[in-house]
Order: C-alpha cells, then sequence, then structure tokens
C-alpha cells in the first residue's frame, strides 16, 4: 500500500514507537519542552503521588481489570476499573484524579485509587455545601433500613427516612438511582458521615409554590377544590396544597348545618374566594355565594305591600306562621294580628307583605295593615259613590240649624 510519509517521516515515527514503554503508548509531549523540564514536570508528578495527595494522571492503557497512569516513573502505576463504574470509562490520553493507595515493587504495579480521589474532592465539595447551606444533587445508591444511602459526587451519605418527605415517611417511595436534591443538615469530619434531607428542599418548594397560588387567587374568585375535612365549624376544602374553610353559615342558605351532613371527605366542591391571607397562607371559601339568594328570589316573586291569602299553620306566644308555598314561609307576629285578635290554626286569612327575614327567609305579614288598607279602599268606595251637595242644599241645612236653636 503506499503512503504520503517520506522516508525522514517515517524514521521519526518508528523512533517514538522505538521510545514508548511497552505497557502501552505514552501521550504526545509538548515539542518545545527541554529534556531538563519533562524531568523535572514527571518529578513533580511522582512526588505529589507519594504524598498522597489528589494528582491528576493521564491513562496510558486500559485493560480488562486496570487503568494503567502516568506517574512520571518509568513503570506505570494501576487503578482499579472498578472505581470508574459509575462514569464513564477513561481512555488513553485522558486526566484522572487518583489517590496513592499502595508502593508498587519489583513486578507490582503502584496502586492508585480513582474512588478514594473522588471522595476526598467530593468531601471538600460537601464542606463547602454545608458551610454555604446551598442545595445538592445526588442520587439514591442504595435503599437500607430507616432510610437511603446518597451518592454526593462520589461520596457516601445516609438520608433518614424522616428526611425524605414532605411531613415525613414510614415507608421507602424512592427507587434506587432516583435522581434528587438535597441539603446537607449534618457533617461529621472526624468520621466523614454526612446526613442530608430532601425533605428540606420539599419544603421551600412547597412553600414558594403556595405563595405563588395565594399571589394568583382573589377574592370573587371561583376555584374547585376537595373536601378534606367536615368539622363542626364547616368545611376544610383543600385547593392546589392550601387548606381553607367554608364557614357553616357559608355552606347553604337554608339549613346548613344539614346542608353540611350532605358532603363526605375526598369529594370535589366548587367554592367562591371570600378572603385571602397570603401571610398567614389562609383562604375562606363560600359555597352559598354560587347559589341564587332566596331573599332576592321572594322579593321578585311577593312584593312589598302585596295582598297574599294564607292558611295558618301553627299559633304560639311569639306568633303565627303560617305557610305559603314549599319554598315560602310567612309569619305574623302579635302586634300585627287583626281586630279579631289571634287567629285560629287552619284558618285562611288575608295579609300583606310588611317586610323579609334574611335569617330564616320568611314573608313578615300583618293582617292589621290589610284590614286598614281594606277600610280605606271601602271608605274611598263610599265617598267615591255619594252624591256632591249643590250650594241650596248647604244653606237649607243651616237655616234648619238655626231654627231649631
Amino acid at each position: 500500500m503506499e503512503t504520503n510519509e517520506t522516508p525522514q517521516e517515517d524514521q521519526e515515527k518508528a523512533a517514538q514507537e522505538a521510545a514508548a514503554p511497552s505497557g502501552g503508548e505514552k501521550p504526545a509531549v509538548d515539542e518545545n519542552l527541554s529534556m531538563e523540564d519533562l524531568l523535572k514536570a514527571e518529578a513533580a508528578v511522582s512526588e505529589k503521588v507519594y504524598s498522597r495527595g489528589v494528582v491528576a494522571v493521564r491513562v496510558v492503557q486500559v485493560t480488562a481489570d486496570l487503568v494503567l497512569v502516568d506517574i512520571g516513573e518509568k513503570k506505570e502505576a494501576a487503578i482499579p476499573l472498578a472505581d470508574f463504574q459509575d462514569e464513564k470509562t477513561p481512555a488513553p490520553g485522558d486526566e484522572v484524579q487518583a489517590v496513592l493507595e499502595k508502593k508498587g515493587g519489583e513486578g507490582r504495579y503502584t496502586m492508585m485509587s480513582h474512588r478514594r480521589a473522588r471522595e476526598r474532592a467530593a468531601w471538600e465539595i460537601a464542606k463547602k455545601m454545608f458551610e454555604a447551606k446551598e442545595r445538592v444533587k445526588g442520587k439514591v445508591t442504595e435503599i437500607v433500613k430507616g432510610g437511603y444511602i446518597v451518592d454526593i459526587a462520589g461520596m457516601r451519605g445516609f438520608m433518614p427516612l424522616s428526611l425524605s418527605e414532605l411531613g415525613g415517611a414510614h415507608k421507602h417511595y424512592l427507587p434506587p438511582n432516583a435522581k434528587i436534591k438535597f441539603y446537607i443538615t449534618d457533617l461529621n469530619e472526624k468520621d466523614h458521615k454526612v446526613v442530608v434531607s430532601r425533605r428540606q428542599v420539599l419544603e421551600e418548594d412547597e412553600k414558594d409554590r403556595r405563595g405563588q397560588v395565594l399571589g394568583e387567587v382573589n377574592p370573587g374568585h371561583v376555584v374547585r377544590g376537595v373536601v378534606s375535612k367536615v368539622t363542626e365549624e364547616g368545611l376544610l376544602v383543600r385547593f392546589q396544597g392550601i387548606e381553607g374553610i367554608v364557614h357553616c353559615a357559608d355552606v347553604a342558605w337554608r339549613n346548613p348545618v344539614e346542608a353540611m351532613k350532605t358532603y363526605r371527605r375526598g369529594q370535589r366542591v366548587k367554592c367562591k374566594v371570600l378572603s385571602v391571607d397570603k401571610e398567614g397562607e389562609k383562604l375562606v371559601f363560600g359555597m352559598k355565594q354560587l347559589m341564587p339568594n332566596p331573599v332576592d328570589m321572594l322579593k321578585r316573586r311577593f312584593g312589598y305591600k302585596s295582598r297574599i291569602k294564607v292558611k295558618i299553620a301553627a299559633v304560639t306566644p311569639e306568633g303565627a306562621t303560617a305557610n305559603i308555598s314549599e319554598l315560602a314561609e310567612g309569619f305574623i307576629a302579635p302586634d300585627a294580628y287583626g281586630a279579631e285578635g289571634a287567629p285560629r290554626e287552619g284558618q285562611e286569612v288575608n295579609a300583606i307583605v310588611v317586610g323579609i327575614n334574611s335569617t330564616n327567609f320568611r314573608l313578615n305579614l300583618s293582617i292589621k295593615q290589610c284590614e286598614e288598607l281594606e277600610d280605606r279602599k271601602r271608605v274611598q268606595q263610599y265617598m267615591k259613590g255619594s252624591p256632591s251637595l249643590t250650594l241650596g242644599q248647604i244653606l237649607m241645612d243651616n237655616s234648619e240649624d238655626e231654627g231649631e236653636l
């Protein structure tokens, strides 16, 4: 096969291949570096390696079990390939972080650990995050009794069940490899133990979400919620994670106590927002406000001073009640009785509407005013039917009166 390389280039390539160690091909070095500079750089790497500090080393070769790296000596050091199981396997020429694990000898590699280097770096990151009270990203690596083991950039941390969910948790909900955000709540530098809390992150997010909801809802808005509890005071209704109340008086216009008995936990309801307390995160809802007001209905059907005929249902010392229709009831106070006094039960009487009680939605009726109105009408009719007197009749009446005297 023909190539475009010159004889001189072939010789240089062969010399480079001959200089490469049997363990694998080393990466190219900067041609501008002198041999002295190169030896100093390799010595610096070697010195840092044996100081057991974290050092960046270049990958020379990757075998089935080991990653061979250049540490500035004739023989490469080795890192177990298993140290990279949670990340991409490095390739020759890549730079990786490692720390000395065990010095080598005749026929033995110097062993280094990428896992421990990651743990050291992760520990430094964890300390900074803990001091700055910043959120940390990680993932669940193991489910254990009482909580989870989480990975923090290569370091293990423990998350108790009570700190894994909003309000705590009594069982495991997170699957392995679940990516989560959390805060470091406890950091023991002596034992290198870390405790984290996902619950704190969820509580912050929930507070922000609730604030956004409360900022968007205003009195007068109609919303849909779910009944979370039925109490003597009213219905507790949950709207987008925020619990509000429908006071008993606002459940229904008529018989609200009885109306409350028809509602159950988990029932979906439509409510009107009556008030919003953004600082206290409280909502007050109304349900009757979405229904027609019986007072308005009665006003349209029974006008003021309108005359109706009713049947007395009961008579008590407080007054008489009368049935008008299935939805309307009348009440006659004792001072509104007619000339005959208190009516009898079952008696049909004429009365006029003098008002509406907005509490019990009864029509206030008056027999007395009805009788007075009828008397005035009879007088008016009589006066209309009487003949007018002439001047002569008036003078005659006067002269007769004078003669009698």
